[in-house]
């Protein structure tokens, strides 16, 4: 950019930053401040003029107003602190200011918090108290000021309140000077308060330290939740979709031979799609923050009967040895995780292995919970499930037991797949 151009640019500039959307909307937002400061002031003021320290002084109206101004700031700081005070400043601050940094429109709940908003509550109050008042006061005084050389009677003895004025009849070009400054005085006393107040407004109306701290802790519960919630649909989705895929493949080859069968495996692909769909609905409904994540479907191992049949439907032979564990009596964390654990375990063996025998032990022992599941693995379907299927299922629940503070094992030895768990039954969690 040339100079000439550069010395071009300044004057838009300078009337963009007096007058352009941005500065009337800062405009806005002080007179805003003005009309709360409005009662705080009344009161204030009624109470000056009861005590008369001021009647009779010159001046007195003005002095009267500046002192009612001065006993504002104490009943202003005490209003901020209210918590609700931020919900109405924020919302307001981050449509009309245009600050550059965060600006949190919510309740205060630290005094931290509540201190810095009670300063900004003050400091947008009284400066636009002023701002408003000049707006309404100076513009009409330049107006007068322009039309005294032209209308000298309007300063007719009488008239209160226009005493200041009588040096324009002795110097008109001073009088039309300060008139043309009166209208320019307003936008720039809103400009300078309303650039202080953007820099302002992060500072006193954003995260203070504690609230960096509960915003982050919030944001790794939702991001645990939602991570939970993808474990439990690829964990009852991916099963129930291994089980329906080998119980109508399973239908299909025995359609003639066997109408019994057939009958069953429907009703089993029947009763399993059901489950995971009605699953999947409320899991997408959470993801979406349509629904009260406390409501989520929260199996547990006293459900396990059924995913057992539904498992031999698909045409595994299934083994279910509880040692005689009174499954009910286990803790609810522990039995939602340890059935998904079985889940994922008994999906990735007819994922991988196909319908073949699977062997699921669950016992109590020693004050931990140990699970289980083993099927033969044929060749090459081990190293498969590492290189292809991403392992999610078993990162999945491998966080589950490491949440739970136990211990997870997975792989191939002699020829079967084995997923082993411990999870202690006390401290969990």
């Amino acid at each position: 950019m040339t100079a000439r151009a550069a010395l071009r640019a300044v004057p838009r500039a300078v009337v963009r930053a007096g007058v352009g959307r941005r500065a009337r909307l800062r405009w806005v937002h002080l007179v805003l401040g003005g009309a709360l400061l409005m009662p705080f002031h009344l009161l204030t003021g009624t109470l000056v003029a009861m005590v008369g320290v001021f009647d009779g002084t010159p001046g007195s109206a003005y002095t009267l107003q500046l002192a009612s101004l001065v006993l504002d700031v104490p009943l202003l700081a005490l209003a901020g602190l209210v918590p609700l005070v931020r919900t109405l400043e924020g919302s307001a601050a981050r449509v009309l200011v245009d600050a550059s940094g965060e600006i949190l429109g919510g309740p205060t709940d630290t005094w931290p918090a509540r201190r810095r908003t009670s300063a900004w509550f003050t400091l947008h109050t009284v400066l636009g108290g002023i701002v408003a008042g000049m707006s309404i006061a100076a513009p009409p005084a330049g107006v007068l000021l322009l039309a005294l050389p032209f209308a000298p009677d309007l300063l007719d003895d009488g008239k209160r309140g226009l005493e200041w004025l009588h040096f324009a009849d002795a110097w008109p070009a001073v009088g039309a000077a300060l008139g043309l400054l009166l209208f320019a005085l307003p936008v720039a006393a809103s400009a300078a308060a309303g650039a202080w107040l953007a820099r302002s407004a992060p500072v006193l109306l954003g995260p203070t330290p504690a609230d960096r701290l509960a915003l982050a802790e919030q944001r790794a519960e939702r991001m645990a939740e939602r991570t939970r919630l993808a474990r439990d649909l690829h964990d009852s989705v991916g099963h129930a979709l291994s089980a329906v895929t080998l119980q109508a493949s399973a239908a299909g080859r025995l359609l003639e031979r066997d109408p019994a069968f057939v009958a069953q495996a429907l009703a089993a692909i029947e009763d399993t799609a059901r489950a995971a769909v009605a699953e999947l609905d409320h899991v997408l409904g959470l993801l979406r923050e349509e629904g009260d994540a406390s409501r989520a479907p929260a199996p547990s191992l006293a459900e396990l009967p059924d995913l057992v049949a539904r498992t031999r439907a698909a045409g595994a032979e299934v083994v279910l040895d509880t040692g005689g564990t009174d499954v009910a009596a286990l803790p609810t964390l522990v039995s939602r995780e340890a059935y998904r654990i079985v889940q994922e375990g008994l999906g990735n063996a007819l994922r991988h292995a196909g319908a073949v025998p699977i062997d699921v032990r669950i016992a109590v022992e020693h004050g931990e919970l140990r699970i289980a599941v083993s099927n033969p693995a044929p060749e090459g379907k081990a190293a498969f499930a590492r290189r292809r299927g991403g392992g999610r299922g078993l990162r999945g629940a491998a966080e589950r037991v490491a949440v739970l503070r136990g211990r997870f094992d997975a792989g191939a030895r002699d020829g079967h797949w084995r997923l082993t768990a411990d999870i202690p039954l006390g401290g969990t969690a």
